[in-house]
């Protein structure tokens, strides 16, 4: 079964992701969600693209996926994010026609819903969500500690426009990974990284300054500039790089965050 390690954000609570090109269909959806007070809808998102982006940096527990969506259909998102190698939540296939079920059973997708979704099979399919999310976070194993570095380094390389420069670590302003490729960028700089993963990165720079806010980035502390608020009980943050780039705050480390910084 798709399925993925981080916990909800309260106990008892799922957090949920709503995928649907059509506007009223996201809004009922959501009204009837409102009966099932263990669900928490933390986004919206209008397109497969949006979907993708969402289940990103929200990590939700439970998507509730239309298959029929332009550009990137529902079956689309899920391979796609399979083809990123990012955590799967469950999926709920929702859809008007009946003829995609041996898709989702083949994804094997939590539940599959036809529309108009009926509030009797609605509970059914969160009923079902409860049980395997509750097993799930009693089977987790605990958060692995952040790695220990074994020797702090005060100078990274980095490769920019075909040289290689020596910078001072705390000049780093963030650090991110995309396929398989770590970037750095400092003040002056943007460039590619020799480490191959960013846990290996993260073990050889100071831990009290170096912060792993989501899976594909490690931001300096000192050089955050804003706390965005994001979805319902998520945030992100906004660094003090030349493009001042947006990072988003997984949920696993938002208390960290909101400890950090007293809010």
């Amino acid at each position: 079964m798709l399925g993925r390690g981080t916990s909800s954000t309260a106990i008892g609570a799922i957090t949920s992701v709503i995928a649907d090109d059509e506007l009223l269909a996201r809004n009922e959806l959501a009204f009837l969600l409102k009966n099932f007070p263990e669900i928490e809808v933390v986004g919206m998102a209008a397109n497969g693209i949006e979907a993708v982006e969402m289940i990103e940096n929200l990590e939700p527990d439970l998507v509730f996926l239309d298959v029929q969506m332009p550009g990137l259909d529902g079956l689309g998102v899920i391979q796609r994010l399979r083809d990123k190698d990012v955590p799967l939540p469950h999926f709920v296939l929702a859809t008007a026609f009946d003829q995609y079920a041996i898709d989702a059973f083949r994804l094997e997708a939590l539940d599959y819903l036809l529309k108009p979704i009926e509030k009797d099979r609605l509970a059914e399919t969160i009923s079902r969500a409860r049980r395997i999310v509750q097993d799930r976070e009693k089977a987790a194993p605990p958060e692995p500690a952040a790695p220990r570095p074994a020797m702090q380094r005060s100078k990274i390389l980095v490769r920019s426009a075909g040289r290689s420069f020596i910078v001072d670590a705390q000049d780093i302003v963030y650090a991110t990974i995309d396929d398989g490729l770590i970037t750095i960028v400092t003040s002056a700089l943007e460039g590619e990284s020799n480490y191959r993963t960013i846990e290996d990165l993260q073990s050889n720079l100071d831990p009290e300054t170096f912060w792993r806010v989501h899976r594909s980035f490690l931001v300096n502390i000192h050089r955050i500039k804003e706390v965005i608020p994001w979805f319902k009980s998520s945030y992100q943050i906004r660094m003090d790089d030349k493009k001042h780039t947006e990072i988003p705050v997984s949920r696993v480390q938002t208390k960290r965050l909101r400890s950090l910084l007293k809010l």
